[in-house]
């Protein structure tokens, strides 16, 4: 056997199969219901993560269907990957231009009062429902581990509930779990993004991974520098690399120019020195005319950017798909289906590979360390 197997669900793209045969396991499947991401999925699976490809709603299957696609028996090992959608946990789902963060935001400027949003439950989402129907499929599958990925607002009091119900599911059906939070740039992902991981097991509670690199200066003895975005982007500068989408016009395209890299809209504020101020600070979301810096790690790259999110490059231009890509870890030539913005929202969507693939192996080692000891004890029995 090439590895452990696995199934990806929620698969999208393929950022978490691409992570897992980083890990050495031999992905076996990924499902999606999106068919633009399931064709990407096909076209890359022969060179980057060799898994067959199921489109289809995870709502419509079951345990069995899955090992069956997957070409696996019933008692044939398993680990199975995913991060449901999460757009309905996302705090950006709350500071749209009509968003309750940013009213609160332009409400406090102007000296009003407006109860914080953090204070209101979730919007209704029928997306909500897919972390259950994430767990259903494992216990069905009778999978031997599994790892949840998701967005860090998942653990904020709004959203705890379901990440809650997870954790509590999998260890009633047996699982023993580890909860943590991660940020790629500490694991060698050019990016500063972080994620909520849930880590299971049958047979033992897998470790949380350490840590490989640090921005921290402080913290760099026995690790090593952050990877900045410069280093991972920098070979796609060249001219045959252009896209016509990269090319920004438009109201805000002359303030983008003076922003300095590795700033956003606060440059143009009065708190950013600015002489002439456009804007306020704390009244727009965070990435609004974002630069990335070419020797920090990127923030995070959104899947549905509107017009003047960022992170934009230094050079005030649009990311180039190839630039995207390598900033979420998908390797060079890897390759999306569809329009620009289906391209985009692929790769935004994905899970940076650097911060995914160690905790597919720690899983992995926790279910093999505990095979290891049960066939230490059969052999001291037998002797």
């Amino acid at each position: 056997m090439a590895g452990f197997p696995v199934i990806d669900l929620f698969a999208g793209a393929g950022g978490v199969s691409v992570a897992a045969r980083h890990a050495g396991c031999d992905v076996r499947l990924g499902v999606d219901s999106d068919s633009v991401a399931c064709r990407t999925l096909a076209r890359n699976a022969d060179v980057h993560h060799g898994g067959a490809v199921l489109e289809a709603d995870v709502c419509t299957l079951d345990g069995a269907t899955l090992r069956d696609a997957a070409h696996l028996a019933p008692s044939d090992p398993l680990v199975i990957v995913g991060g449901p959608p999460c757009q309905p946990f996302s705090k950006a789902a709350f500071w749209s231009e009509d968003g309750d963060e940013a009213a609160y935001r332009r409400a406090r400027s102007r000296g009003e009062h407006l109860e914080r949003p953090g204070a209101q439950s979730a919007r209704p989402d029928a997306r909500r429902t897919l972390v259950g129907e994430f767990l259903r499929l494992i216990v069905e599958a009778d999978a031997d581990g599994f790892v949840f990925e998701n967005v860090l607002s998942l653990a904020a009091p709004r959203n705890r509930p379901i990440l809650d119900a997870l954790i509590d599911g999998a260890k009633r059906a047996g699982y023993r779990t580890r909860f943590l939070r991660a940020n790629a740039a500490d694991y060698g992902a050019p990016q500063r993004r972080e994620r909520v991981f849930v880590l299971a097991s049958k047979t033992a509670t897998p470790n949380a991974p350490e840590p490989t690199h640090s921005m921290s200066r402080q913290e760099q003895i026995g690790r090593l520098p952050a990877v900045s975005a410069g280093e991972a982007i920098g070979r796609f500068a060249g001219p045959e690399f252009h896209e016509p989408e990269e090319v920004v016009s438009g109201r805000w395209a002359e303030h983008l120019k003076t922003v300095p890299p590795g700033w956003n809209y606060k440059a143009h504020t009065a708190w950013g020195g600015h002489p002439n101020p456009t804007f306020v600070t704390e009244t727009r979301y965070w990435n609004f005319l974002l630069k990335l810096h070419p020797d920090l790690p990127s923030w995070t790259i959104p899947a549905s950017p509107g017009p003047w999110t960022g992170p934009f490059h230094w050079e005030s231009r649009r990311l180039r798909t190839p630039e995207l890509a390598a900033l979420q870890g998908f390797p060079d030539g890897y390759e999306f289906e569809g329009s620009r913005r289906e391209r985009v929202r692929q790769i935004g969507n994905a899970a940076p590979t650097q911060l995914v693939a160690p905790m597919i192996g720690s899983v992995v080692a926790a279910i093999s360390r505990k095979s290891a000891e049960v066939g230490r004890e059969v052999r001291a029995c037998v002797a």
